[in-house]
C-alpha cells in the first residue's frame, strides 16, 4: 500500500506538469498569434504539432533544470511565482474594473448553469473535483521539505499560510471570470480547451496592450507548478530507488551536482509519453483529461493518508508529534476525497486509463525490483525508512 501511494504522488506530479507544458504551449503560441507574429488557423489557434512539440521541449528544458539541483531550481521557481501571482492580479484587477464600471453580471454568481444536464448536486460535485486541481502542488511540499532546515517548525505554518493565500486568490479569479464572461463564452472555451484568464483580460480591457502581453506572463505562471512537480516526482522516485523498492539504478546521482540524473530523465520519459498519448486523438480534452487524472490520483491518496492518521492517532495516542490535524477532521477529509473520487464524477473513460496504465508501469518496475532483489539478496523490497523517501 505504501509503495501505491507514493508511485501515485509521483505520477499525479508527472501529469499535473503534463498538463501545465500543455497549457505554457496554447498560451505561448496565443500569446504570438495575437502580437501577429504566428499566422493561425481557422480556428484561430497554432498548428497542434507544433503545440504538442512545445509542450515536450518544454518538459526536456525542465529536465535541465532540474539536473542542476534542487537549490538553483527553487530559486528560479521563486521568480516564476512571483510572476504568477502578478499574472492572476491582473485577472482580477480586470474584473473588478468591470464590476465597478456596472458591466458585470453578478447574477451568475449566485447562479448555478448546468450545460451537461447533470442536475446541480452531481454538477457541483464534478466541478469540486475538477477545481481540486487548482491546489494541486501543495502535496510537493510534504517531499521537499526536507530540504529545509528545521521543518517540523515552519512547515506547518507555511503549509497552512500558502493554502489560504491560494485560497484567497483563487476565489477571486472565479469571481473575475464569472463576472466577465458569459455562460456560453466559459461553455465554448471549455469545449475547444480555450484559455479563460485570457479571454478575461481580452475582453475586459479590450483598450488596453494588456492582452498582448499576458499570455507570456501566463507561460511563466504555468512553469512554475510544473518545475515543482517534476522536482518532487524524480526525487521521489531517487528516494525509492535508494530503499530498493525500484531499480536500483534509478537512484543514480551525478559526480558533482548530486543530482538524481537518472531518475530525473526517467520521470521526463514518462511526461514525454503521456502528453504524445493524449494529444494522439485530435478530439480529445488534452487540459481536462489531465488535469482529472493529477485531481484523481491525488483524491485517492489524500483519502489514504487520511484514513492512516486515524488509524495512527488510535495505535499510539502518546507519541509526541509536531503537528495534529483538530478533532474528526481526517475521518471528515476521508470521506469528501473518497466521494469526489467516486464514478458518479462522470470522467472521462481516458482518465481511468491513463491513471491505471502510470500505477500499471510502477507496478511493474516493483515487480522486477522484488525479483532482482530476491536473486541477489541485497534486500526485501521494502520501504525502510518511508519518512525519508526525498533524502
Amino acid at each position: 500500500m505504501t509503495f501505491l501511494v507514493a508511485f501515485a504522488v509521483v505520477c499525479s506530479g508527472i501529469t499535473s506538469a503534463s498538463t501545465s507544458a500543455k497549457t505554457l504551449a496554447d498560451n505561448l503560441t496565443g500569446g504570438l498569434i495575437i502580437n501577429g507574429w504566428m499566422d493561425a488557423d481557422k480556428a484561430g489557434k497554432a498548428d497542434s504539432g507544433l503545440i504538442v512539440f512545445i509542450a515536450m521541449a518544454f518538459m526536456v528544458l525542465l529536465a535541465v533544470i532540474n539536473l542542476r539541483g534542487v537549490g538553483e531550481s527553487v530559486k528560479f521557481n521563486v521568480v516564476l511565482t512571483m510572476v504568477e501571482v502578478t499574472a492572476l492580479c491582473i485577472v482580477i484587477g480586470v474584473g473588478f474594473f468591470v464590476i465597478a464600471q456596472g458591466e458585470a453580471d453578478l447574477g451568475e454568481l449566485v447562479t448555478f448553469h448546468d450545460y451537461e444536464d447533470r442536475g446541480l448536486f452531481l454538477a457541483v460535485t464534478a466541478a469540486t473535483s475538477i477545481a481540486f486541481f487548482a491546489m494541486v502542488g501543495f502535496e510537493d511540499a510534504v517531499n521537499m521539505v526536507e530540504e529545509t532546515e528545521n521543518p517540523e517548525r515552519i512547515f506547518p505554518r507555511t503549509m497552512l499560510t500558502g493554502l489560504g493565500i491560494a485560497v484567497i486568490l483563487y476565489m477571486l479569479v472565479a469571481v473575475s471570470v464569472v463576472a466577465v464572461l458569459t455562460a456560453p463564452e466559459l461553455k465554448s472555451i471549455s469545449d475547444s480547451e480555450g484559455r479563460a484568464l485570457l479571454e478575461v483580460v481580452s475582453k475586459g480591457a479590450p483598450d488596453f496592450p494588456i492582452d498582448k502581453v499576458f499570455p507570456f506572463l501566463a507561460v511563466f505562471a504555468v512553469a512554475n507548478t510544473a518545475l515543482i512537480n517534476m522536482l518532487m516526482a524524480s526525487r521521489l522516485i531517487y528516494g525509492m530507488a535508494k530503499q530498493d523498492v525500484l531499480p536500483r539504478p534509478l537512484a543514480s546521482v551525478l559526480p558533482g551536482r548530486r543530482s538524481p540524473w537518472l531518475a530525473i530523465v526517467f520521470t521526463t520519459i514518462l511526461a514525454l509519453g503521456l502528453i504524445a498519448y493524449v494529444t494522439s486523438d485530435p478530439d480529445s480534452n488534452v487540459v481536462g483529461n489531465l488535469s482529472n487524472v493529477t485531481a484523481f490520483l491525488l483524491l485517492c491518496v489524500f483519502a489514504v493518508v487520511n484514513v492512516a492518521c486515524v488509524v495512527l492517532r488510535k495505535k499510539d495516542a502518546r507519541a509526541k508529534v509536531f503537528f495534529t490535524s483538530p478533532g474528526q477532521l481526517p475521518i471528515l477529509a476521508a470521506a469528501l476525497c473518497l466521494f469526489l473520487a467516486g464514478p458518479w464524477v462522470e470522467r472521462e473513460g481516458v482518465v481511468y486509463r491513463i491513471a491505471g496504465g502510470l500505477m500499471l508501469i510502477g507496478v511493474a518496475l516493483w515487480v522486477v525490483t522484488y525479483f532482482v532483489n530476491k536473486a541477489t539478496g541485497t534486500g526485501d523490497s521494502t520501504f525502510k525508512d518511508v519518512g525519508h523517501l526525498g533524502e
